[in-house]
């Protein structure tokens, strides 16, 4: 029998294999990167220590399998989030007070620089139209650019239109749009990724290396609280070439990457070629194999694609202007191999993918089923299709965080009651069978998972025990919330060997100073995470 390298010993072990609910201290034999086995103490080193094996008291704290964040965006956070943070901002005084300081910043330090700034809540504007009036006196007349939470809107000054060369609207493949007022001059709101490109393109790059730098802190930022892998949800090739960076310098990656390569509407022959092409690139810790698509926008700025129009009247396209492009878009990378990961937010744009998926079927040989992403309204019809064709809802529970109680947020007054009442139902999802992965969406909510666990539990603010409990009875228990960020994130991807601790699983762990599924859940976000393990290499964390 092969010698153990390792052998963590006296651990409380949540397996995730099922029906395994043994929580009397066992320990696990790790050898190249892998487990070789788990049980008693005295089987264990029986069977698999040498004389040359370590071993690491776990001195009766809880092992789980690491963590997966299944929807994340690590690399082009790095981009996004240059600037201030806006969150916590409720009400435009303390908007405009944040871009005072932030304008007279950017005077004192740069001589033709941008204001720039992230994590805005559409709350903050009081459902005032937006416009670029509000925030022109407060950036001093510079160019600015503010993101909303979702990075699906933004905010831009009229200094800023012009820097960007936005004069008028403009038409574009896909839902993007340029709002303008009745004379046709923009108002300052950008909606989507289209819309605010041109002023992206006038603001300087960040180096090579000082891209490099800040993903890889982010990426470890996420073994902190237990992550040892992700899903990044906006690559393309050059995401696939600092990955590879980053994994050839150092230690390699910090955690285990699968990027996604978006493709839109405006995506042209050759550059869909070039896509294909490196469906099978990959190295020790990363790899590529799976398209992002997008089937609609945000239902906060009436870019949800719903089956019945918002209050306001809107809601009622998808994405790409023609349905049937689309669903060729799915047949062609389904059938080259690639498994497909969609946006759709709307209920309409769940069921259309759906739609989408079995016209074409919904997996490519050999790889995972292909999962959607976000799901914030869904049809009860849809629940049920979903549990039929095994396709995975990919889901961020945090994003409750930016519901108001009374429903004046711009999500659940668009909405409406009855459809509010249906958001991020993944209580409903699990109980009809349907898989479900769990992820944050950074940098939209925070990319600590226990975050994010701690949401699923309570559907209310971790850090008030009196706040609002958005839908109880779509509450996940705890254990099916640890399932969601570890053996469902895992199986969305792919990765039978990942999400749980088995013989033959890589041995990517987190060592909790107490049971993550025992603890009151409120107390989660603040339970130390003392060690991770990534193909059985041990990274200590401060308590």
């Amino acid at each position: 029998m092969t010698p153990a390298e390792i052998i963590i010993d006296g651990a409380r072990i949540r397996s995730l294999v099922p029906g395994d609910d043994d929580l009397a201290p066992r320990s696990i034999a790790i050898s190249g990167g892998r487990i070789l086995g788990v049980g008693g103490r005295d089987e264990i080193s029986e069977a698999f220590r040498g004389s040359r094996t370590r071993i690491d008291d776990a001195g009766g704290a809880t092992v789980t399998p690491g963590l997966i964040d299944a929807h994340m965006h690590p690399i082009q956070g790095v981009e996004l989030t240059q600037g201030i943070d806006l969150g916590g901002i409720a009400d435009r005084r303390q908007l405009l007070e944040a871009l005072r300081r932030e304008a007279a910043r950017v005077r004192r330090e740069t001589s033709d620089g941008w204001v720039r700034g992230w994590n805005l809540d559409y709350a903050a504007f009081d459902g005032e139209t937006l416009r670029a009036e509000l925030i022109d006196e407060a950036v001093d007349g510079l160019p600015a650019l503010l993101f909303f939470f979702d990075f699906h809107t933004a905010l831009a000054s009229t200094a800023g239109l012009l820097r960007g060369g936005i004069t008028g609207p403009r038409s574009f493949d896909d839902s993007s749009e340029i709002v303008v007022d009745a004379s046709g001059r923009p108002t300052g709101e950008l909606r989507e990724d289209s819309a605010y490109q041109p002023l992206l393109a006038t603001m300087p790059e960040l180096s090579r290396e000082e891209t490099l730098a800040s993903a890889r802190a982010t990426l470890a930022r996420m073994r902190r609280s237990g992550l040892t892998g992700g899903t990044i949800m906006d690559g393309d090739s050059a995401t696939l070439d600092l990955l590879e960076a980053l994994d050839a310098t150092g230690s390699g990656l910090p955690v285990r990457i699968v990027s996604a390569m978006d493709v839109k509407p405006s995506s042209t022959p050759s550059e869909r070629a070039t896509i294909r092409a490196q469906r099978d690139r990959g190295g020790d810790r990363w790899r590529g194999g799976v398209i992002k698509l997008y089937a609609d926008g945000v239902i906060d700025t009436g870019a949800g694609w719903l089956y019945e129009p918002d209050v306001d009247g809107a809601g009622l396209s998808g994405f790409w202007g023609d349905q049937s492009e689309f669903v060729a878009a799915v047949r062609e990378f389904t059938d080259a191999g690639f498994q497909i990961a969609t946006h759709a937010i709307g209920d309409r744009a769940v069921g259309e993918t759906i739609t989408a998926y079995e016209a074409v079927g919904c997996r490519a040989a050999g790889r995972a089923p292909h999962r959607i992403e976000h799901l914030e309204c869904l049809d009860p019809r849809d629940v049920a299709r979903l549990a039929e064709t095994g396709i995975t809802a990919s889901m961020q529970l945090p994003h409750m965080q930016w519901r108001i109680p009374d429903g004046s947020d711009e999500w659940a007054r668009r909405l409406g009651p009855e459809r509010a009442a249906r958001g991020w139902n993944a209580g409903s999802v699990l109980r009809a069978g349907a898989p479900l992965a769990l992820g944050s969406d950074w940098p939209i909510a925070d990319l600590d998972a226990r975050f994010g666990l701690a949401w699923s539990v309570l559907r209310r603010d971790p850090r008030d025990a009196d706040g609002f409990v958005y839908e109880p009875h779509e509450r996940l228990t705890p254990a099916e919330a640890l399932h969601g960020y570890t053996r469902g994130s895992a199986l969305a991807q792919g990765d039978a060997d990942l999400g749980v601790i088995r013989e033959g699983a890589r041995a990517d762990l987190a060592i909790w100073a107490d049971d993550p599924v025992a603890v009151p859940a409120g107390e989660l976000v603040d339970l130390p995470v003392l060690a991770t393990y990534l193909d059985g290499e041990r990274e200590e964390h401060s308590a």
